[in-house]
């Protein structure tokens, strides 16, 4: 099974491992990059209900505590609070040592290659595979400089270690559903020029009617779109059994507080391609 990236759309992760089990199905191997890697290795460590049931106390208040901000040029957050909190509750681990086989994708700076973890300290790689860029602290580790993996291998579906048999199971949380975003702006806007209270006037002077194109909306939008395209020529080279393919409109990269509703959107997709691909081969 490889996990996608896609920051806290990760999260729908979860809801797709749940679904797949309750389904009969079982994972065997698991490789992830960036959230997908912190969802596998917490998963491939048994400790996925535990993670569960934690970030249902993530809230706003919770997320800026957890949030170590640095000073730093080349980065916002050190994240070593973030790794130090999930350790409470899920103990480092050699990933030789695990009960299933598991790997994390990274990306080195200095060579522009994949660094793939697949011995040592689970966290050490999970915390390489989550370094969002600008972000997040880059990780040092011998001569290279390791940023999150979702930049060179969104999904990593060639890195599962497989026997024969084994299905190939995808997830894959880094799509957008631009065309639900932008209808949802089209109706905010609309809103504001029908609403004739004074909060409408208000908000219409301080939001421009180009907010969806800002300059931080370009850049994140521009990033989305080339991670999305390795990630769809990845599935075409792959050929996986299964993609659960989860496009969301409402929920971006840092609604963390929203984990129930984004496991509940990945289990109730996951559904649908299990049904679809049972349906087909039957």
């Amino acid at each position: 099974m490889a996990l996608s990236s896609g920051g806290a759309r990760g999260l729908a992760h979860i809801g797709a491992i749940e679904e797949l089990e309750a389904r009969g199905y079982h994972i065997s191997s698991v490789a992830g990059s960036s959230m997908g890697a912190l969802i596998g290795g917490v998963y491939a460590a048994g400790k996925l209900q535990e993670f569960r049931e934690w970030m249902k106390t993530v809230d706003r208040k919770k997320m800026l505590e957890l949030t170590d901000f640095s000073l730093s040029l080349n980065h916002l957050v050190k994240g070593k609070r973030i790794i130090e909190a999930i350790m409470a509750f899920v103990p480092d681990i050699a990933i030789e040592d695990l009960p299933i086989p598991y790997c994390a994708v990274a990306a080195d700076l200095m060579t522009g290659r994949e660094a793939v973890f697949r011995k040592g300290s689970l966290f050490k790689a999970i915390r390489a595979s989550i370094s969002l860029p600008s972000f997040y602290e880059p990780v040092q580790r011998n001569d290279m400089v390791l940023i999150d993996g979702g930049v060179i291998n969104p999904i990593p579906l060639n890195r599962v270690k497989r026997h024969p048999g084994d299905l190939l199971v995808g997830v894959d949380v880094s799509g957008h559903d631009y065309k639900g975003q932008w209808e949802k702006m089209r109706r905010l806007t609309e809103w504001q020029k029908k609403d004739k209270s004074l909060t409408s006037k208000i908000l219409d002077k301080l939001i421009p009617d180009n907010l969806e194109f800002n300059y931080y909306t370009v850049l994140s939008r521009t990033s989305s779109l080339m991670i999305r395209q390795n990630s769809i020529l990845m599935a075409k080279l792959m050929n996986p059994d299964m993609l659960i393919d989860i496009q969301m409109s409402r929920y971006g990269g840092f609604d963390y507080d929203k984990s129930e509703k984004l496991i509940a959107i990945g289990r109730q997709k996951a559904s649908q391609t299990i049904s679809k691909f049972e349906d087909s081969n039957t």
